[in-house]
């Protein structure tokens, strides 16, 4: 049984990582938010200590760490803001632990480097959570794609509307400085499952960005991809809408559905569960994801030539 500690517990992305945790049989000894409405440690971890402070949560673990009874810390999970894995990954490895990063991992690709020496300073390991890689329908597109002829390259549209309240401007998502900016806090497992599938990044170009929506193409070796990011309501096709849904998400390739919504929640425990047999994704599975989000941060707009996301023209007009 695995000692974890937990930063970011009221973060939208901690239940899982907690059911994970708890399902793959081990144990929540300690978490830290600097928020406490936490409430949901309780379904799973009542016992665990709770902190609202960094530095008292730093003390604690250091407590355990030095105590030499067996309490020590093996893994930390970092739920917190984008901004701050980078830090929060380098504590967990300075104290002894290894750590499991949500996406993205960091926002600038030079910060890969960094924690690969933390890494070989201390000895331990930096594991992520790249679930679409694990996701059945996307193995399969992989095994299909790697048996096509040497020169095919499939034509993507990636369409992810995921609507957010007025909330989400205000909070430190909406904070480019913070979060990256829409593609890399809503989009990057996606660039990260695109390279994973089809290759080598080619070509990145950026048609459209604001805080709320951005679009782009991007071509690799086995696929010319058209994407379009959203978290604005209004943006989602007017039909689907009228049912009331919130969430839209196509991907096509050579205009074949891919659906993998199925399964899609429950792909942290299948991460923690790789991650802890030893075939975890490590620092360096996640540097083309965070090189295209970061070229896509500070990209200058490309002209619109037939390569764009149909959904753009209706923002340009």
């Amino acid at each position: 049984m695995k000692k974890f500690a937990l930063i970011g517990a009221a973060g939208y992305i901690a239940p899982r990582h907690m059911k994970a945790i708890k399902d793959t049989g081990n144990v929540l000894v300690a978490a830290m938010d600097t928020n406490d409405s936490v409430g949901i440690i309780d379904s799973h971890f009542p016992d665990a200590s709770f902190f609202t402070e960094f530095e008292r949560f730093d003390r604690h673990v250091d407590k355990l760490r030095r105590a030499k009874n067996g309490t020590q810390i093996d893994i930390m999970s970092i739920c917190s803001p984008n901004y701050l894995h980078d830090s929060h990954m380098r504590f967990a490895l300075r104290s002894g632990s290894d750590a499991i990063c949500e996406k993205p991992l960091v926002l600038s690709p030079w910060n890969i480097d960094g924690l690969q020496e933390i890494e070989k300073d201390t000895g331990h390991k930096v594991n992520t959570i790249l679930q679409l890689r694990l996701h059945p329908a996307i193995i399969a597109l992989k095994e299909k794609v790697a048996q096509s002829p040497k020169d095919k390259k499939f034509e993507v549209d990636l369409t992810y509307i995921t609507s957010r309240g007025h909330w989400y401007l205000q909070s430190w998502k909406g904070d480019e400085n913070k979060s990256g900016g829409i593609a890399t806090n809503i989009g990057v497992h996606f660039y990260d499952m695109l390279h994973f599938v089809f290759g080598a990044l080619q070509d990145n170009k950026v048609h459209y960005n604001a805080p709320t929506k951005a679009a782009g193409y991007l071509e690799y070796e086995k696929a010319r991809v058209r994407w379009f990011l959203s978290v604005d309501v209004n943006d989602i096709p007017a039909d689907v809408r009228a049912t009331g849904q919130r969430t839209y998400r196509a991907i096509t390739a050579n205009n074949e559905s891919i659906e993998f919504s199925d399964g899609f929640t429950d792909l942290h425990t299948v991460s923690y569960r790789e991650i802890l047999a030893g075939r975890g994704f490590g620092l360096e599975e996640n540097r083309v994801a965070i090189e295209t989000v970061y070229h896509i941060r500070d990209a200058k707009l490309s002209p619109l030539s037939g390569d764009h996301h149909p959904f753009v023209d209706a923002l340009v007009k």
